[in-house]
């Protein structure tokens, strides 16, 4: 080996937590979330542990793979964005064949315990998050401001993983549950997009927010998308799932969550400039806000499971 490849294989990017960085454990987690609630929902009296942990750890990985070979796939778009361009690949703690290898090792790994560890059924629901998140969503963020509704189907199918560990099917409940994930994803997903429209614009990607100057189409969006979650999250205790306690808590979460948006729907000012700034503020209140709802209603129809 002489000097100048010794050199390089030294300088050869390697950086461990960046392989955590590349699985997004923030999206990653509340997926895991939402599968325990799920699977504790589905289940009778007794909880068959055993399952539940590998339940958890299937989609943990499989969440991680996702995450892990969508920034190999936008790995140089990720470098165009303020916001994205500090992960691994784009600022070169890791090399794009380590996150690409590792995030097949994730996937084949992930599916495989669900595969060997749940039911067949279950294992399709996770291949097919797996695979709509990376073939369909991920290439339709620069063809379509419809990218956030189609994405939010692959990002709500984690909870019919949780059920179907339990029950092997996808009964009325399980239903429900994935309509509470996606609506939910609407306000959260529009809301991050306005805050960073800018960004994606930089990208390219054909963000919803990034096509609307403003503001008008966003807002209605996430309107009725979260009125919807609110009126989905009420079917739990409707069909007999959950009690009135979590009702309750659920329409006061929803109430919470729904100030902003509304706020944000209805901004209007003579100075076009000024409602603008409104709905940058209002577009934090609503990220943040759905980041504390999501784990608030699930907890709550945990707890309050009839």
């Amino acid at each position: 080996m002489n000097s100048e490849s010794r050199v390089h294989a030294v300088e050869m990017p390697f950086d461990i937590l960046g392989f955590s960085e590349l699985m997004k454990p923030e999206l990653t987690g509340l997926s895991v979330l939402t599968v325990v609630c799920a699977f504790y929902l589905a289940s009778g009296e007794l909880i068959d542990m055993s399952r539940l942990l590998y339940t958890a750890l299937g989609t943990l990985l499989v969440g991680g793979a996702a995450g892990t070979l969508n920034q190999y796939i936008e790995r140089e778009l990720d470098g165009l964005m303020k916001r994205t361009e500090k992960r691994p690949l784009p600022a070169g703690r890791l090399s794009p064949a380590m996150a690409l290898l590792f995030g097949i090792m994730l996937s084949f790994s992930g599916l495989f315990v669900l595969l060997t560890m749940t039911n067949p059924l279950t294992f399709l629901v996770a291949l097919g998050t797996l695979v709509s998140y990376l073939f369909v969503y991920t290439p339709l963020k620069r063809t379509t401001p419809l990218n956030t509704v189609i994405g939010a189907i692959p990002g709500a199918l984690p909870v019919l993983i949780g059920w179907c560990a339990v029950r092997n099917d996808i009964g009325l409940p399980a239903i429900i549950l994935f309509a509470i994930l996606f609506t939910w994803q609407i306000p959260h997903f529009l809301s991050l997009g306005w805050m960073y429209r800018k960004d994606y614009a930089r990208a390219g990607f054909k963000m919803l927010p990034v096509m609307d100057e403003h503001g008008t189409k966003t807002g209605r969006d996430i309107f009725w998308y979260t009125l919807a979650l609110v009126l989905a999250s009420v079917l739990l205790t409707a069909i007999g799932v959950t009690g009135y306690y979590y009702l309750t808590g659920a329409l006061v979460a929803g109430l919470l969550f729904f100030l902003p948006v509304y706020r944000f729907r209805t901004a209007t000012s003579q100075d076009l400039e000024d409602a603008i700034m409104i709905r940058n503020s209002l577009s934090k209140k609503i990220f943040f806000s759905s980041l504390a709802y999501l784990p608030t209603v699930m907890v709550l129809m945990s707890l309050d499971k009839v």
